[in-house]
C-alpha cells in the first residue's frame, strides 16, 4: 500500500465543490479501490472545537474525547481519499450505510495524535456495491480509535436480498425532539455540509422532501445517552436506517445485552438507527 503524508489538513471548503462537479461530470469507473493510505501526524484537538461538538451532540463538556469525535479529525481525509481522481466511484450519491467505532481507550485533549485513513473491502451488495473506509488514530505507537464507514453504491446489485419482516416499534425511553437546523449546526463543527444536510430546497435536490439530519449526529446523540456508563474500551457499531427528517419527533429506546446494550430510534413505525455496544 501506498503511504501518502499530508503536512496539512485537507480543506473541506475546496473538496465540496469538488465533490459535487465529480457527481455531475464523472461516471462510477473501475473495479477496484485505490491502494493508498492518507496519513497526517501531530493532528491537535481544539478545546473550543470539542465543546461546540459536545454541545451540539448532547455530551457533557470534559477533557475526554466522545468515542465518536476522532471522525471529526478523520473525515477531512475521507473526504480527500474519496474525491480523488483514481477512486472509483463520485461521492455524491453515496450512502453511509454503517459505521463501527472501536475506542481501545480513553482519549484526552492533550494528546497528539496520526491520524491514518484508507479504503478497502469493495464487494457486491443486494442493491449495488459496498466498501469500507478505515479510520485510525494513533497514540505513538498505539492504536487508540478505529472508526470503519461502509458506503453503498447504488447500481446492479447482486439481486439476494432476503425479505425482511417488519417489526412494531419498542417502548421508547426517551422523545428526541429534533430540531430543523441541526443539520447546519452538526455541519458547523463536522465541516459534512452535504447539502441534502442544510435547508429543504438543497435536500429536495437530491431527492428528499425536507433537509435530513447526519447519521453521524444520530450516532453521536445515542452514544451521548450512554455517558457515566461506558467503559473504558468498547465498540458502537451501528447501522443506518430510514433518514430523519427534519424536524422531527423520534423515539429512542435501549435495553441490556450480556456486558453491553442495544439501541434504536424510530418514527411513525420506521426505523432510523439500529446499534450496539459491547466492551472489550
Amino acid at each position: 500500500m501506498a503511504i501518502r503524508e499530508l503536512d496539512s489538513t485537507p480543506s473541506l471548503a475546496t473538496l465540496y465543490p469538488k465533490a459535487l462537479v465529480g457527481g455531475v461530470l464523472r461516471k462510477p469507473s473501475g473495479s477496484s479501490l485505490p491502494d493508498t493510505e492518507l496519513v497526517r501526524t501531530g493532528v491537535v484537538v481544539d478545546p473550543a472545537h470539542l465543546a461546540a461538538y459536545n454541545t451540539v451532540c448532547g455530551f457533557r463538556l470534559s477533557d475526554e474525547l466522545p468515542a465518536t469525535y476522532p471522525h471529526m479529525l478523520a473525515f477531512p481525509l475521507q473526504m480527500a481519499l474519496m474525491t480523488e481522481p483514481g477512486f472509483p466511484f463520485p461521492l455524491l450519491g453515496m450512502v453511509h450505510v454503517s459505521n463501527r467505532i472501536t475506542q481501545h481507550r480513553a482519549l484526552r485533549v492533550s494528546e497528539p495524535l496520526t491520524v491514518r485513513v484508507r479504503a478497502e473491502n469493495l464487494r457486491p451488495h443486494e442493491k449495488g456495491r459496498q466498501f469500507d473506509v478505515i479510520s485510525e488514530a494513533w497514540v505513538g505507537d498505539h492504536l487508540v480509535w478505529t472508526d470503519v464507514s461502509t458506503y453503498l453504491r447504488r447500481g446492479s446489485g447482486s439481486g439476494s436480498s432476503a425479505r425482511r419482516e417488519q417489526l412494531a416499534p419498542p417502548t421508547p425511553d426517551a422523545i428526541w425532539r429534533v430540531p430543523g437546523d441541526i443539520g447546519r449546526r452538526y455541519a458547523e463543527v463536522s465541516g459534512d455540509r452535504n447539502p441534502i444536510h442544510l435547508h429543504a430546497l438543497t435536500a429536495r435536490l437530491f431527492g428528499f422532501p425536507r433537509a435530513i439530519a447526519h447519521g453521524m449526529w444520530t450516532k453521536a446523540h445515542a452514544l451521548a445517552a450512554f455517558e457515566g456508563r461506558l467503559p473504558e474500551a468498547f465498540t458502537v457499531d451501528v447501522r443506518f436506517k430510514q433518514p430523519v427528517l427534519l424536524p422531527a419527533k423520534a423515539a429512542f429506546t435501549s435495553w441490556s445485552v450480556g456486558d453491553g446494550w442495544a439501541f434504536e430510534l424510530w418514527s411513525k413505525a420506521k426505523p432510523h438507527l439500529e446499534g450496539t455496544i459491547s466492551s472489550l
